[in-house]
């Protein structure tokens, strides 16, 4: 999911051919809407006491991920952003964003708060 590229066994070489072998970025299959799990968290820890609702555990590519949390922000009407494998609703919209989601086939949980 990451761009960056990772050295695999890193080794310190002074052969002037010698090259460094990558990790090759696994990208996930985004499962259908219908085998995902989404669990929707209330928080307001650590950004100046204004709540957000996050959106976790979505198994899929990232730009998949970033089509769903643009859905979300437009039909809640708010902003937000996509960051870290999470969506991230401002404000404490968990039954609209839950409403949201079972219209377009995922199955969500409200966890907490």
């Amino acid at each position: 999911m990451s761009k960056k590229k990772k050295f695999k066994n890193i080794v310190y070489s002074t052969n002037p051919d010698f090259q460094y072998e990558y990790e090759e970025d696994e990208q996930v299959e985004t499962l259908p809407p219908q085998q995902q799990m989404l669990k929707i968290h209330l928080e307001k820890k650590h950004r100046g006491g204004k709540t957000v609702s996050i959106i976790k555990e979505f198994i899929g590519t990232d730009e998949d991920l970033k089509n769903l949390g643009k859905l979300l922000k437009s039909q809640c009407g708010t902003g937000g952003s996509v960051k870290n494998g999470e969506i991230i609703i401002q404000g404490d919209l968990r039954d609209k964003i839950t409403d949201i989601l079972t219209k377009e086939g995922y199955k969500s949980k409200k966890v907490g708060g």
